[in-house]
């Protein structure tokens, strides 16, 4: 078989690295030329007695034997197209008993810029999509000759299927509630505080708390140098 070549940029060599550090070792390997598509899980809406509404996973219906997520590999930034290309071929060529779900693992992210606070939908893998389907040489097929993909994560010839721990925090991370923020300094570098009692100050970053969106600054306050705590919107880098 040809293998189609692929030259990644650097958004998507990071992101390899990032899901192989979620893989286990084995379970990275050769790359081939395929595509996959995504699927958003929803959450049901169960009222309580009381009317207020909850949100409740959706049980996740009955798989066959042999069920498993794979990892396919597209073209950075076709992601969203190889899904829809993915699932047009499931539903035209009758796989749905066969590929159940085709995701694009994203996850909500907030950047600082500018004093501004804008959120983004960032893709965690890019390049990157999880195909839940049963393998054998029909779904392979389809699977293999969707429009965009260039492969399957594979040890060898042989796909290998992510274990569900793996599937657990991937999943994990896209349902996650808080959303990760971005911010462009980091721990050693200058940056001006643009609010507060010491606006104008520079000093340098010490610490960076992105659960509660805190930064401590090291200023120099009559020649002692003096640790802030600031709002991430309170400073920018130099």
């Amino acid at each position: 078989m040809a293998r189609a070549t692929h030259t990644k940029s650097k958004t998507e060599s990071e992101a390899e690295v990032e899901l192989e550090a979620t893989l286990s070792p084995d379970e990275v390997g050769e790359t081939s030329v395929q595509a996959v598509a995504p699927v958003e899980s929803d959450a049901e809406q169960v009222v309580t007695t009381e009317g207020e509404a909850q949100e409740k996973p959706a049980e996740r219906p009955a798989r066959p034997e042999g069920t498993a997520w794979y990892v396919v590999h597209s073209y950075s930034g076709y992601e969203n197209k190889v899904k829809k290309n993915l699932e047009h071929r499931i539903e035209s060529m009758g796989m749905q008993d066969q590929i159940f779900q085709v995701i694009v693992p994203t996850e909500e992210e907030v950047e600082l810029k500018d004093g501004q606070r804008r959120t983004t939908e960032r893709r965690i893998f890019p390049g990157y999509v999880l195909v839940e389907m049963v393998m054998n040489d029909d779904t392979w097929y389809v699977v293999r000759n969707t429009p965009g993909v260039t492969d399957f994560v594979r040890s060898g010839a042989k796909p290998v299927p992510l274990r569900p721990e793996e599937v657990e925090k991937i999943l994990r991370r896209m349902e996650a509630e808080a959303p990760k923020i971005k911010v462009s300094f980091r721990v050693g570098q200058k940056v001006r505080i643009t609010a507060g009692p010491f606006e104008d100050f520079v000093g340098v970053v010490d610490a960076i708390d992105t659960d509660r969106a805190r930064v401590r600054v090291l200023v120099s306050v009559f020649g002692r140098e003096t640790p802030i705590e600031l709002d991430f919107l309170q400073v920018e880098r130099i």
